[in-house]
């Protein structure tokens, strides 16, 4: 027999030849009757069963879906750990709503996004209903906050309504919503916008046009140098650049951003590092700190869902882009840009010998290389899918490029 304690949690009665016993207590003494009930008398202390989010998920018959996700994220210790946790739970109708597929994408990569879903539904502290405002801002433990709006319609989290609150566990709580919760994507061009020391980054990001590339897929590295770098650079440069955003200025910053993610743990002491622009940065390590050729890396490692950001101290200057070339190389001109079958390369102002062209994609990989016949040349690019590209003028000691699109 089950019987329910004033705690909520319930004994368990067992009687056998031994006698009768309440979870593992026997009854020594029984039926002491008062006015107001009855007493027995047992030989042991009983200790109300631990009861842990974990367990809440794992004994909801609503919550299968969130088990299995949480199992697999190899989160179930951390839920039933000291705590106290806040868990916004949500249905497994609730995941069941997420576009076709996105749940077995999500359990394919658990230690990826699928644990900084789930962890964005975690805060830390016991948040009980009565704890909740309007308006409020939850920080969650992946590092981003939800919003509690509180309205004649009830309780929501972000978009999410709560349909259960309040549900107790020994190492915090648990409200249950109708809606998974997704956390708000930070871009490396976020990181860049809303940096109060990358002003002028961003500035250069815009007029070059490269603000959406470097919200896309990615993944990215960007080597963010400060407003004191660009600062630092003979006057005028900076004006200069952002007079012609698709020239000298898209060279320099594409030598910013490598492809990939590369985390200061990955850098290595003469490590070469390919960017976009078709060159090379070198890395250096030694007891000053960490170097992308002669910038020093000042903060190392800032996130972002598609890639890194590493902020330094002075502006990489690509070997095709030094502050005496940018007037020769501002002469190059692609047309027709957007292009459908071919493009043309005008580089009669250029006093260098070409050896090449290599066309990139937005990732960094060489879709095409042709050999040079003039300084106006006609490319053929109908084997292009429609995007854009990057086209890298390849010379003996020096490289340059120059984005163009191209509408199929």
């Amino acid at each position: 027999m089950m019987v329910p304690t004033l705690n909520g949690k319930s004994v368990t009665v067992t009687i056998n030849d031994d006698g009768v016993f309440i979870n593992d207590a026997q009854v020594t003494f029984a039926d002491i009757v008062a006015d107001n009930g009855v007493v027995h008398v047992i030989d042991a202390v009983l200790l109300p069963p631990s009861v842990t989010i974990t367990d809440i998920v794992v004994n909801s018959p609503v919550h299968e879906t969130l088990e299995a996700a949480v199992i697999a994220a190899d989160l179930a210790e951390t839920l039933a750990g000291d705590g106290p946790f806040t868990l916004f739970a949500p249905t497994d109708a609730a995941f069941a709503a997420l576009p076709e597929g996105t749940v077995e994408s999500l359990l394919e990569d658990p230690s990826g996004k699928l644990t900084d879903i789930l962890l964005y539904h975690v805060a830390s502290g016991t948040a009980l209903s009565t704890d909740l405002s309007d308006g409020m801002m939850v920080p969650t433990l992946n590092g981003k906050s939800v919003v509690v709006t509180i309205n004649d319609d009830g309780v929501f989290i972000n978009d999410a309504q709560v349909i259960f609150a309040d549900i107790p566990a020994d190492n915090g709580v648990v409200h249950v919503i109708d809606a998974v919760l997704l956390p708000p994507s930070v871009t490396i061009t976020d990181i860049v916008v809303n940096s109060p020391v990358h002003e002028t980054l961003e500035a250069a990001v815009i007029a070059a046009d490269l603000a959406e590339t470097l919200k896309g897929e990615g993944p990215f590295t960007l080597f963010a140098p400060t407003d004191a770098a660009f600062a630092a650079l003979p006057e005028g440069t900076v004006e200069s650049l952002l007079e012609d955003p698709s020239g000298a200025l898209t060279d320099i910053l594409l030598y910013h951003v490598a492809a990939g993610k590369a985390l200061s743990s990955d850098l290595s002491d003469g490590m070469m590092v390919p960017t976009l622009n078709g060159e090379s940065v070198t890395v250096t390590i030694n007891d000053e700190g960490v170097f992308i050729n002669d910038a020093q890396v000042t903060i190392a490692d800032i996130p972002a869902d598609n890639g890194v950001v590493h902020v330094i101290d002075a502006v990489l200057l690509p070997v095709a882009v030094s502050t005496a070339d940018l007037t020769q190389f501002a002469s190059v001109t692609l047309y027709p840009n957007p292009a459908v079958s071919s493009v043309t390369v005008d580089m009669s102002n250029v006093n260098a010998e070409i050896l090449r062209f290599d066309i990139y994609d937005i990732t960094g990989s060489i879709i095409s290389t042709y050999r040079v016949n003039s300084v106006k040349q006609s490319l053929d690019i109908s084997n292009l899918n429609s995007g854009m590209y990057y086209l890298n003028i390849v010379m003996e000691d020096i490289s340059y490029s120059k984005r163009f699109f191209v509408l199929k």
